[in-house]
């Protein structure tokens, strides 16, 4: 089992991600979208496309931009599309 795990609380939790750039990417229905916030902050990659984010919001903590997502991945990346990934504040154990 994958899990992302953020001030103590499994924000993700999977059998399978996809690995793309040393980066975990869940599958989204393995997401706990209660902890996820949507943000307004959007990067762009070469080859997977816009990147748009949530903040995560746990116990009254909020962790900004810590999760990102391409919702329209380019042909290269469709295998990720909606898929979450996180920065190496959240902690991805791998049982």
């Amino acid at each position: 089992m994958i899990r992302a795990i953020w001030n103590d609380t499994i924000i993700a939790e999977a059998e399978n991600t996809e690995k793309v750039e040393g980066n975990h990417y869940f599958p989204p229905e393995s997401v706990k979208s209660e902890y996820l916030r949507p943000s307004e902050h959007h990067t762009r990659c070469f080859w997977k496309g816009i990147a748009s984010y949530y903040d995560l919001l746990v116990d009254g903590q909020t962790g900004s931009n810590l999760a990102w997502y391409y919702p329209e991945p380019m042909r290269k990346a469709r295998h990720i599309a909606d898929h979450v990934a996180f920065y190496p504040q959240v902690t991805i154990t791998v049982d």
